[in-house]
């Protein structure tokens, strides 16, 4: 083998050099897959190493975190705390769970997602990929000392975003998993699918604008409904 000649081994540095800064920079760069910076600040401001007492955080999507728009006395951001983001995944849901939810020690943990799994937002992803976030997430607050409400996902029969998704018959089947779930490790589930669906899995029009989304009286409802599971579980 021949050695490199000193020229040949400075462009050798030169190109990996310029690698190594690309790859920083890029990094640098990257996009905030997981939402992390979100709601670091407040996180931080509300940040407790002791469980406190009445404290509830909600975790989702847009349905989640519309929810504190809607009925910003309902998700007061005090005791109850609102930490969903628009268009999330359930993975990227577990990848900010400590932060954006164990950190503040809730007594109570509310879990509402999964819908844009069925919609692929991030990607192709399977029952058992959902599932397995969903369970990591409340055996996490368990684990911690928190209360687990596990809602099951509010009806939808298409995503406007993702028109080829047909999502019935998966979130039927997530649903009852959500149920089983709950039911097998002692959990509180709350059931916004049935309430709120009409014929063939649609979101009934009385309670959104666009099939996917509540509008007031939708959240209306969930509130209605989340408040009683609440009281119960805060009872106890």
């Amino acid at each position: 083998m021949r050695t490199p000649s000193l020229a040949r081994f400075g462009l050798l540095l030169v190109v990996l050099c310029g690698f190594s800064l690309c790859s920083q920079a890029t990094e640098k760069l990257a996009p905030d897959f997981a939402g992390t910076h979100t709601y670091h600040d407040s996180s931080q401001a509300l940040n407790s190493t002791a469980l406190v007492k009445g404290r509830v955080v909600f975790i989702g999507d847009s349905i989640t975190e519309g929810w504190g728009r809607f009925n910003p006395t309902f998700l007061d951001n005090v005791t109850r705390i609102n930490r969903g983001i628009s268009g999330q995944t359930t993975t990227q849901m577990l990848l900010r769970f400590r932060q954006d939810v164990l950190n503040l020690s809730p007594e109570v943990v509310v879990i509402l997602a999964g819908t844009n799994d069925l919609a692929g937002n991030t990607g192709e992803t399977t029952l058992t990929e959902i599932t397995d976030n969903i369970a990591s997430m409340a055996d996490l607050a368990t684990a911690h000392g928190s209360k687990v409400i596990l809602c099951q996902l509010t009806p939808a029969d298409h995503y406007g975003w993702a028109p080829e998704v047909k999502p019935v018959a998966r979130m039927m089947e997530l649903n009852a998993w959500i149920q089983s779930y709950a039911a097998h490790h002692g959990l509180t589930s709350v059931d916004l699918y049935r309430p709120m669906v009409i014929e063939e899995g649609r979101l009934n029009p009385r309670f959104s604008e666009d099939g996917v989304h509540p509008n007031a009286q939708g959240y209306a409802l969930m509130t209605e409904r989340l408040t009683h599971a609440l009281n119960d579980v805060l009872a106890h």
